[in-house]
């Protein structure tokens, strides 16, 4: 949708005029429920394992809370910056992109504010797994074989890797 439409659409359907979104230029965050179901339907716990010559156990653990959106979104992007009081954004070509990886920022600010505010739907399982993984690298586990494989194990089954449950 936000790309427009497809070719064939438009041959399809050469009348159709698509309606041109406006600017919306004050986009505050009205309260801290709806950053709880904002981030229920747009928000991403991420844990990413990648390669490392310079770990002994090989491998390097990294945590991110992030939300994407349209770069017609960029205002909104930034006042997640100033609400949250930690993050920061991104803008590429179409895309707007909050960003938050800094350990203390996560357990000082973005794991008590969802623990007070709680998210809905599979993004709380979602959160949960997250918790558990800040917690074990709080803990130094992620530097040991048997922690990296218990952080694997919950990363797969995280975000898409997730049961659905319809």
């Amino acid at each position: 949708m936000n790309l427009g439409l497809s070719d064939y659409l438009i041959t399809a359907f050469p009348s159709i005029i698509p309606k041109i979104r406006p600017l919306v230029r004050n986009k505050t965050i009205p309260d801290p429920l709806w950053l709880a179901g904002f981030v229920s339907a747009e928000g991403c716990f991420f844990v990413g394992i990648s390669k490392s010559s310079t770990i002994k156990i090989k491998a390097n653990v990294q945590l991110e809370f992030n939300i994407t959106q349209h770069s017609r979104d960029y205002l909104l992007m930034k006042n997640l910056v100033e609400y949250l009081n930690c993050g920061k954004v991104y803008k590429k070509n179409n895309v707007s992109n909050y960003r938050l990886s800094k350990l203390s920022n996560l357990t000082e600010k973005i794991i008590p504010f969802f623990e007070k505010y709680p998210l809905i739907g599979t993004k709380s399982n979602d959160f949960e797994d997250f918790c558990t993984v800040v917690e074990m690298m709080k803990e130094k586990k992620h530097l040991t074989l048997e922690g990296l494989e218990q952080i694997r194990k919950i990363k797969a089954r995280m975000n898409t890797g997730r049961e659905k449950s319809f």
